[in-house]
């Protein structure tokens, strides 16, 4: 059994199909089709059952698979730690960001920081939801993510970056302006500009308007925050969003916050990598310059209350 069959096999696996397979890893179908075939005739009998649109795992495919993930898992640990014996200028991390802002304000300059050390390292930067990266830190696809806390699979170590709380945010030209809390049926009400789902903090904000037993008026569903600020400026309707990370938006009077009574969210963000895998020392310089990028946030955020 091969790295290159297992890889094959596994791109087959997630992409349903062997055409989306052969593209993922570069080969021709007909090439992927014969390292299928090797496997098979090594394990003895079909990891994939073969219908007109798609393929299907067999039973015994399903155990192969998770085996499949592991192994690669490991030789990609492998091939990481023996570059490092070349010098502490090569190094590989792959980042998942959910969380747009941040990759946007803080991300270039710790990945300068980064590259000053590390000089002839290959680094990525993807960005999805936090459930997506998730999954992909399993797939082993990338290595380490900005996530939104808390994360609910065991097999992720995580770290928490930064807190803030949730706030119900509105253009100062609206009705209740002066108010400084509004209730869970007043904000269902409202035409609710929210962030995409499968981050934490939508499924918190969701779990919150089910509790209250209210549906909420969700008139957009934005991936990034900024596009929901700029959309509540421009009076579009009633968005959500962290107290600090419109505290400059709130000071110059583009946006005004209301506490929601009942809801006690925090959006927190963390950074989130495969328990108990390999820890490289780039992505350990990595985390170090992202502690210290919060701290001097954080400090910011103090400086202009």
């Amino acid at each position: 059994m091969e790295i290159r069959q297992l890889k094959a096999f596994l791109a087959i696996a997630e992409a349903k199909t062997f055409t989306a397979g052969a593209r993922q890893t570069n080969v021709t179908q007909a090439a992927i089709s014969m390292q299928i075939r090797q496997l098979e005739d090594e394990v003895g009998m079909p990891v994939f059952t073969r219908t007109p649109r798609r393929v299907i795992l067999t039973e015994a495919g399903e155990h192969l698979l998770h085996r499949a993930r592991r192994i690669l898992r490991e030789h990609d640990a492998a091939i990481a730690e023996i570059a490092e014996i070349a010098g502490a200028e090569h190094g590989r991390l792959r980042i998942g960001s959910a969380s747009a802002m941040f990759a946007t304000q803080q991300l270039p300059k710790i990945l300068q920081k980064l590259k000053e050390k590390f000089k002839r390292a290959e680094i990525t930067v993807i960005s999805g939801t936090s459930q997506a990266l998730g999954d992909r830190i399993m797939h082993g696809e990338i290595d380490i993510a900005f996530v939104s806390l808390p994360v609910e699979n065991l097999n992720l170590q995580t770290e928490l970056l930064f807190s803030d709380e949730i706030v119900a945010i509105a253009n100062p030209a609206h009705p209740l302006a002066k108010e400084n809390v509004v209730s869970a049926a007043q904000l269902a009400s409202e035409n609710l500009i929210l962030g995409e789902k499968g981050g934490n903090t939508r499924r918190m904000i969701d779990d919150f308007f089910s509790a209250a037993s209210v549906r909420p008026n969700v008139v957009m569903e934005l991936s990034r925050q900024e596009a929901i600020n700029q959309m509540v400026e421009n009076n579009m309707g009633v968005g959500i969003a962290g107290a600090k990370t419109v505290s400059k938006e709130l000071k110059a009077g583009k946006l005004i916050s209301w506490y929601i009574e009942g809801a006690e969210i925090k959006w927190d963000l963390g950074l989130a990598r495969l328990r108990g895998g390999y820890y490289s020392p780039i992505a350990k310089e990595f985390v170090n310059l992202c502690k210290e990028s919060f701290v001097e946030r954080e400090k910011g955020l103090k400086a202009k209350k």
